[in-house]
């Protein structure tokens, strides 16, 4: 039983190693954003989230095309959410989203 105990321990130690390992270039971040529609909320919202987590990785992606969701070379978007709503006027999108280098 101790054996069992022991290897199962063992088990999760090198999981949660290999889990931190995978994690270990990515970081989540969140951009809030505000337009007259929701096509430019949405853009202003990625383009916070990707200025918050690199001013370069942004400034390639607008030289690239500029495309919600995407990012610029040497990154990758895990996760992306986003949630967006009437604000008086306006719209107002809220995108959060898991960015790997």
């Amino acid at each position: 039983m101790k054996t069992v105990v022991s290897a199962a321990a063992a088990a999760i130690v090198i999981t949660m190693t290999f889990a931190a390992q995978a994690n270990a270039g990515c970081m989540n971040k969140a951009g809030r954003g505000w337009g007259f529609d929701t096509q430019q909320a949405r853009f202003q919202a990625w383009e916070a989230v990707l200025q918050d987590t690199d001013w370069g990785m942004w400034a390639a992606w607008m030289a690239s095309g500029a495309k919600v969701g995407s990012a610029a070379s040497g990154y990758s978007v895990k996760s992306k959410r986003e949630k967006c709503r009437p604000d008086g006027s306006q719209q107002v999108c809220v995108i959060r989203a898991k960015l790997c280098k």
